[in-house]
């Protein structure tokens, strides 16, 4: 049956196109939504590698304090506005960084020493920021005061770095980047779980947590993160805000809860997601429409055929199933030729972000949706077309 029904198709080739087209175009929309959706699920139930709850991110921007002129230094600034929060009653735990979870903003360096290009994420952090983030150190130890004294620079990496550096060998305590001309050793003090601090819906990253020291130049810190006692109320603001401001009154400060950065960064990922899917939903209904009238077409034109089928013992179901195959093997080469096309944009880097499982789960997905809509607009023509009497359709004209 499937080699007449292919015989079939080949002869009403023309009309066959425009389904096959509409087919080929819908696969790869729903593709690149499900690929996407897949995405985001399969990074949001991971684990984040710190916790977001309770704690206020304040910005500081020091040049009004710069503009002053002579004798000004930042770094100690930086840590007196620091002492000064931990101050508070409210306070838990306070630390800064160059960048926070939720942010956009972030350095990266790239290195061969290890035998290939890797590209990590760097972030030079105060002590502080293991208890304000409560991140878990699964090998070797977190930063201590007496670090900022060592001759070489002690970082703390994730998981993913050290098994991109260092493969299975235990990294703590070995080099991760040599003395050069312009930079100090670093060696790693410690092992964090994945950090990823672009939020739960982004992959995880090689990433390292570089301790800053005030005397070191190369690294300017811009942002204080504050763990505060649960129950806090937001009137704290304004107390907060004028004390800092007795220690840098010409600063500008910026106050944002974690809970909100991440919010905004959901909504930032999630609203094109969504207008993806109302796109590929209005796409699959224009489609599902087509799909019916093409067919209910091909059904006027090929009344006597039908009529001959009936006629010559073909039962209801028997011309039913030809309807329904000859559909599912249009619906399967439209799909091969998107899976085609979809299979090669690995070669060209285009989803290096996404994994070979949730690629493979969004053509799955895709393809499940694809068959699912031409089998649900096949059915009424096919169930049409077996009720049709044999005499009445050998006498249409």
């Amino acid at each position: 049956m499937i080699r007449h029904a292919l015989r079939l198709i080949w002869n009403r080739k023309r009309s066959n196109a425009l389904i096959l087209m509409e087919i080929f175009l819908s696969f790869l929309v729903v593709f690149v939504v499900a690929t996407l959706g897949i995405f985001y699920w399969d990074n949001y139930r991971r684990p984040l590698g710190y916790d977001y709850r309770d704690v206020w991110g304040l910005e500081v921007d020091l040049r009004g304090e710069a503009e002053k002129g002579a004798g000004f230094q930042e770094s100690e600034i930086f840590e007196r506005l620091l002492r000064e929060i931990g101050s508070l009653a409210p306070v838990e735990a306070v630390g800064a960084g160059f960048s926070v979870p939720y942010e956009n903003s972030t350095q990266t360096e790239s290195s061969d020493e290890s035998g290939r290009l890797l590209t990590y994420e760097v972030n030079p952090v105060t002590e502080g920021i293991g208890g304000v983030l409560k991140i878990e150190t699964v090998r070797g130890r977190w930063f201590e005061p007496g670090d900022a004294a060592l001759a070489w620079i002690p970082v703390v990496i994730d998981e993913d770095l050290a098994h991109a550096w260092f493969g299975s060998a235990d990294p703590v305590g070995r080099t991760f980047r040599k003395a050069t001309a312009n930079a100090k050793e670093r060696r790693v003090i410690g092992v964090v779980r994945d950090f990823r601090r672009s939020g739960e819906l982004s992959a995880t990253s090689n990433y390292l947590l570089e301790l800053w020291r005030p005397t070191a130049r190369e690294a300017t810190l811009r942002n204080i993160l504050i763990r505060l006692r649960p129950g806090t109320p937001a009137a704290f603001e304004q107390e907060l805000l004028t004390r800092l401001r007795g220690v840098a009154r010409d600063a500008d400060f910026e106050v944002r809860t974690l809970a909100q950065r991440r919010e905004e960064s959901f909504r930032s990922r999630l609203v094109p997601l969504v207008i993806g899917l109302v796109v590929a939903a209005f796409l699959l209904l224009m489609v599902g429409l087509g799909l019916v009238g093409v067919l209910w077409q091909n059904l006027i034109r090929r009344t006597r055929e039908v009529g001959l089928r009936r006629a010559a013992g073909a039962s209801r179901a028997g011309v039913r199933g030809q309807i329904l195959i000859e559909q599912l093997l249009i619906s399967t080469l439209g799909i091969a030729l998107a899976m085609i096309l979809a299979l090669q944009l690995p070669l060209f880097g285009v989803t290096r972000f996404v994994s070979p499982e949730v690629l493979a789960a969004g053509l799955l997905a895709a393809a499940l949706t694809i068959y699912l809509l031409t089998t649900v607009c096949a059915l009424y023509p096919s169930w049409m077309a077996s009720r049709l009497p044999p005499a009445e359709a050998l006498r249409y004209e």
